[in-house]
């Protein structure tokens, strides 16, 4: 299923607890809610399946994968395991559809998790794929294979994190980063938000160039 690219699903969290769930917006329309989710979940970040038209929800206080059609029905509870769970702040947090798995980044355990999609379409085991990355918030492949990138939040970095789990920090503050929340590649370029909370000094959105063989 081709879902339409200029629909847009986003996350409600906050309150009124009846408001927790997933909102889709469509230009020139009114924004609707479309699921709704416990009231003490919180989603963090989704990841729309093209191929299946199922949307992803990570949930950093119930460490839980939700999911939902594009079309909106009630979530189910995709996957949830210790690997996903908050140890002391958030666990689950972003998330990408990536070869038939959805992978998924535990901020807490800094760690970089692979849930492959069965057959059935169900969750698999949870596999590992890169630890010692505290603070990562977001990811994003750099391209067919599964060399990614990770915003590591606190420390004002992004991190190349490798097949093998090796990593290199390639960004840091002094390239313009401060406090990055989610990364995003299109071609050659990856965009990086910055939500500056901890300064509170100039949050933006910036662009960088991934090169040949990264």
């Amino acid at each position: 299923m081709s879902q339409d690219i200029s629909e847009r699903f986003v996350q409600l969290a906050g309150p009124p607890p009846p408001r927790v769930g997933l909102g889709r917006l469509r230009p020139g329309g009114t924004p609707e809610r479309i699921a709704g989710l416990p009231a003490d979940s919180l989603p963090n970040r989704l990841a729309l399946d093209q191929q299946s038209g199922l949307l992803y929800m990570a949930d950093s206080v119930l460490g839980t994968v939700w999911r939902v059609p594009a079309t909106g029905d009630t979530p189910t509870k995709w996957a949830a395991a210790p690997e996903l769970e908050a140890t002391g702040f958030l666990g689950a947090n972003g998330i990408k559809i990536h070869k038939g798995a959805v992978w998924v980044s535990n901020l807490d355990e800094g760690t970089v998790l692979r849930i492959p999609i069965t057959c059935h379409g169900t969750a698999g085991p949870v596999e590992t794929g890169a630890t010692g990355l505290v603070n990562i918030d977001d990811i994003a492949f750099t391209g067919a294979g599964d060399t990614l990138l990770a915003a590591i939040n606190a420390d004002n970095e992004v991190a190349l994190v490798r097949p093998d789990g090796s990593q290199t920090t390639v960004l840091t503050a002094a390239d313009g980063l401060e406090n990055p929340t989610s990364l995003a590649v299109s071609g050659t370029t990856v965009y990086i938000t910055n939500g500056a909370y901890s300064a509170n000094n100039d949050p933006n959105l910036l662009a960088a160039r991934i090169r040949s063989g990264e």
